[in-house]
């Protein structure tokens, strides 16, 4: 199994440059290239070893060959389908079942997504680990974003964090919302008594919602959802705040006579490609059990 690697072809403006500077450029810090320098990593240029003081030349090839990373040993690979809807030598986007936890868990220990891609590194004898970006509850349906190294996981976060990965939910709800769309700016908090439970409350995280309707039934309405920031449980905790809980989520009120989990999906991902340098956006279609509750709303 080969290692992570990246590729540059010299262009005139970098001639001259120190290889240090160039990869300084390229977001490669100081620890990365002593974890290079130490650890099995090595930097080529034109078929041969240099160190970062080399001067760079128009025409120059450059690969960096990244250290083999260790996985945990406590993380399996384990034979899990996974329906993937975009890979590179970067990242993927997978779109997760619900009742599939993202990682492992102390309630659900094995069976995760994490397991299913060591098991696919391993198949397709990529030397890998797993760099979740936008994880995923367990009983959330759609489209997240995992990266292949931490390198890449470092930019994609980075990307996130300026808020450049964009997603979108559909969200099926209790009751009718009145306002075609709206702003929810409700900072969250987790509750004292709860080491899963959030709820709003003034000394919260910041944390902002967006939403608009789709179709409004007598007792329920399908609404589209994009969360600004991305704190834990925000869609689910703000539409239960303004009187709207998900259907399914009876942690914050939602019931279940029609669904056995909250009726949330990741129905599309948007983001810039840092390495790639180009706008990707990816979209997948409504879970069943999703599309059977809207479809009998309309009967």
């Amino acid at each position: 199994m080969g290692t992570f690697q990246l590729h540059w072809d010299i262009k005139k403006e970098h001639h001259g440059w120190l290889l240090r500077e160039f990869l300084r450029e390229h977001h490669i810090s100081k620890s990365a290239l002593t974890d290079i320098k130490f650890n099995g990593g090595k930097i080529v240029v034109n078929g041969n070893e240099k160190n970062v003081r080399y001067v760079l030349q128009e025409g120059d090839q450059v690969t960096v060959h990244f250290p083999e990373e260790k996985r945990s040993q406590s993380l399996i690979p384990e034979n899990i389908p996974l329906d993937i809807v975009y890979e590179d030598d970067y990242c993927l986007i997978v779109n997760k079942p619900a009742f599939l936890s993202t990682i492992p868990s102390r309630e659900h220990p094995s069976g995760s997504l994490a397991n299913g891609l060591l098991h696919y590194y391993d198949q397709q004898r990529q030397n890998l680990t797993v760099h979740i970006v936008n994880r995923l509850d367990r009983d959330t349906s759609g489209l997240l974003l995992v990266a292949k190294h931490r390198y890449s996981h470092f930019l994609f976060s980075k990307e996130q964090q300026k808020g450049a990965v964009k997603r979108t939910y559909i969200a099926i709800v209790h009751g009718r919302i009145s306002e075609d769309e709206g702003i929810i700016d409700a900072p969250i908090a987790r509750k004292d008594d709860s080491i899963i439970e959030r709820t709003v409350r003034e000394d919260g995280k910041k944390a902002i919602t967006h939403f608009r309707v789709i179709s409004r039934f007598s007792d329920k309405t399908v609404v589209e959802v994009k969360p600004v920031t991305g704190r834990t449980h925000q869609i689910r905790l703000h539409m239960s705040y303004i009187g709207h809980p998900l259907l399914g989520d009876s942690l914050y009120g939602g019931q279940k006579e029609e669904i056995d989990r909250h009726a949330l999906h990741s129905q599309s991902l948007s983001f810039y490609h840092p390495v790639l340098h180009k706008n990707l956006t990816y979209t997948c279609k409504l879970p069943p059990d999703m599309e059977k509750i809207i479809k009998h709303a309309r009967l």
